[in-house]
């Protein structure tokens, strides 16, 4: 079954992978029309969620976010597949990198990064960064179901240079790296909602109590990683810029999730600045009545 839908689907999004941008949006805003009017994808959670985190905006403010937020999703998703053919060159015309001496700082300092960002803008495409620095980027993702498809995306995102690790295959990939003094840059999207039964840290996020993922920064402290964080910003349609800022130099000297704290205050910011770039579908709130009374 696995192979049969491979079959059947890849020559569709090569297909597609090879249309012009123009073409990609406006199937973009077909996706669009039919998520939120026809499907209603996860419209509840998208107006639960920022009905919660946006109690003094109205609901015209409200479906404004809610609408957009669907259409950059169906961006994020033709994206995805336009990365399968796009070149280094647009690449780098598309997804413009800012400060990427802050790395090379690092490097300098023989020190590698845990590099922590959020599901804003497109984060799809931060994997490509790799053509522009002298170590490797290992990109933690969730595993693909089909084993076809899940080769065929990491051959895509690995074409300059980076590396796909499955999550739980993070930890010996450090371990290993870090016995060879392989200084390296390891990326982690950091806010999302953790198993409640495993969460050790509740804190506010978007003024709501919730389990808080604290892997980085434990993953930061143990192997002695700088702690960098970056932010994607929409310029116009297809365009983004990335600015890295660091949060740890040496991650020991904070005190306990200090440095997750500060983060998620990074991308609070950033969220209220453009809500509509930020990923709603997820559940990201649904643990907020388990939080603990202390």
């Amino acid at each position: 079954m696995y192979l049969i839908s491979y079959i059947i689907l890849y020559p569709i999004i090569m297909l597609m992978s090879r249309l012009p941008f123009w073409v990609i949006y406006c199937i973009s805003d077909i996706l669009y029309f039919f998520t939120y009017y026809i499907i209603g994808y996860r419209k509840k959670v998208v107006f639960d969620n920022l009905r919660l985190v946006f109690p003094e905006k109205s609901e015209k403010e409200i479906t404004k976010i809610a609408k957009d937020s669907y259409l950059h999703f169906g961006d994020i998703l033709m994206e995805t597949i336009k990365a399968f053919s796009m070149s280094d060159r647009e690449f780098a015309k598309r997804y413009r990198f800012l400060n990427l001496d802050i790395f090379e700082a690092q490097f300098k300092k023989n020190k590698s990064v845990a590099m922590i960002g959020s599901h804003y803008g497109n984060w799809e495409w931060f994997i490509h960064v790799a053509q522009y620095t002298s170590h490797t980027i290992y990109g933690t993702y969730n595993t693909i179901m089909n084993p076809y498809f899940d080769e065929l995306i990491r051959k895509s995102r690995e074409r300059f240079g980076g590396v796909l690790v499955p999550t739980n295959e993070t930890i010996p990939t450090i371990i290993q790296n870090t016995e060879n003094q392989k200084l390296s840059i390891y990326g982690l999207l950091s806010d999302q909602s953790p198993m409640v039964q495993k969460a050790i840290y509740w804190n506010k996020f978007m003024g709501v109590k919730v389990p808080i993922h604290t892997g980085a920064e434990v993953l930061a402290k143990k192997y002695n990683l700088a702690v960098v964080y970056f932010s994607v910003e929409q310029i116009k349609r297809g365009y983004y810029e990335i600015t890295l800022k660091t949060l740890a130099d040496d991650p020991s000297t904070f005190k306990n999730y200090e440095i997750t704290d500060q983060f998620l205050k990074l991308v609070e910011e950033q969220i209220k600045r453009k809500p509509s770039l930020y990923f709603w579908t997820h559940r990201r709130w649904k643990h907020k009545d388990k939080a603990p009374l202390n």
